[in-house]
């Protein structure tokens, strides 16, 4: 990561636009700079807004702009969302090229591990190679669901009139974390591998999170609503034809249901105070035993139980189906100016 590092500050002052995913999941030397420093060559990217929740998201957005830092939100699964992130960058290449269309233009994409860059760079490749009138050859970044898989900086052309390059790079994650909330919420969401840290340790702080911000009326919501605000279109789809049950498939529908119930549940009718760090742990600990028996689970040894639970869990949240979660609020700026 060093090594990457080094390599990303050198090309920065080469490229003409710098695409980059905030906050927990900025680029580290990014974050050390001051509001007098910020550079009119960046683009805010707030990625995975199909994951995220859109009350929170419109705050982001609007504090990035008061902060002067231009914002754009990002579904790199949805084509219109990919249409506007190339209109976005498109318009502040015309603006950095003085209105010259004939000309060529370089954005550096940069982030932590595992924040979604290489699906950015492959839809907008797709998008802006079908507009173009040399085709040329498509080519994929890698993704995984696993961070570190890219290792090298790679271009690929996304827009033509005026031709537009993305460079495409490795994770950069600094070896000291910003807050003591930072490591945790890296970690639940994939940016850092599960191998290092327990899943269940990981469930906790979920469910912690989850608990204190009270975000059990929108589970309470999504079974009402019929799992609509979740995943509609799914639902749709699916009720074209009858899919038959498996109880040992946590991501179907009935199964999913059960786990926000369960959740809801037990948050509602939990007597402790959630501010005492004790009732809190045993609310949680309440909650994972719940879960067994939501996701129906068989009786067996306790710690295999227990990690069941957990990677069952963490997958739900993480492909959205818990619900839409933002995990970094948005800094007071009343206690930065005083600060």
């Amino acid at each position: 990561m060093a090594a990457a590092e080094r390599a990303i500050r050198a090309r920065i002052p080469l490229v003409d636009l710098v695409l980059e995913i905030p906050a927990t999941s900025a680029f580290e030397p990014r974050r050390r700079r001051s509001l007098e420093e910020l550079d009119e060559r960046w683009l805010v990217a707030l990625n995975k807004a199909d994951l995220a929740d859109p009350t929170e998201t419109e705050k982001w957005v609007a504090f990035m702009k008061q902060r002067g830092s231009s914002c754009v939100t990002v579904n790199s699964h949805s084509r219109e969302s990919i249409n506007e992130l190339l209109n976005a960058v498109r318009g502040r290449i015309r603006e950095i090229k003085h209105g010259v269309s004939d000309c060529t233009g370089t954005v550096l994409l940069v982030g932590i591990p595992n924040v979604g860059k290489s699906a950015i760079i492959n839809a907008m490749h797709q998008i802006g190679r079908i507009g173009a009138e040399e085709k040329g050859k498509l080519r994929h970044a890698i993704i995984s669901s696993h961070p570190g898989e890219t290792r090298d900086i790679s271009g690929y052309k996304v827009a033509s009139h005026p031709n537009i390059y993305v460079l495409d790079t490795p994770g950069v994650l600094s070896p000291i974390f910003a807050d003591d909330e930072s490591g945790p919420k890296l970690i639940l969401t994939g940016a850092i591998k599960d191998s290092l840290i327990e899943e269940h340790e990981i469930a906790q702080f979920l469910l912690s999170v989850l608990n204190l911000r009270k975000e059990y009326r929108e589970l309470e919501d999504l079974n009402v609503l019929g799992d609509k605000s979740c995943f509609a279109d799914a639902l749709s789809t699916r009720s074209h034809h009858t899919k038959r049950q498996y109880s040992s498939d946590h991501t179907q529908d009935f199964i999913v249901r059960g786990v926000r119930q369960a959740l809801f549940e037990t948050i509602a009718t939990f007597q402790g105070d959630l501010g005492n760090e004790d009732d809190l742990r045993r609310l949680v600990e309440i909650q994972l035993t719940s879960l067994q028996n939501a996701f129906r689970l068989s009786a067996e040894s306790s710690e295999v139980i227990s990690k069941r639970v957990a990677t069952k869990l963490l997958n739900i949240y993480r492909t959205g189906r818990l619900g839409h979660y933002t995990l970094d609020r948005v800094p007071d700026v009343t206690q930065e100016v005083a600060a």
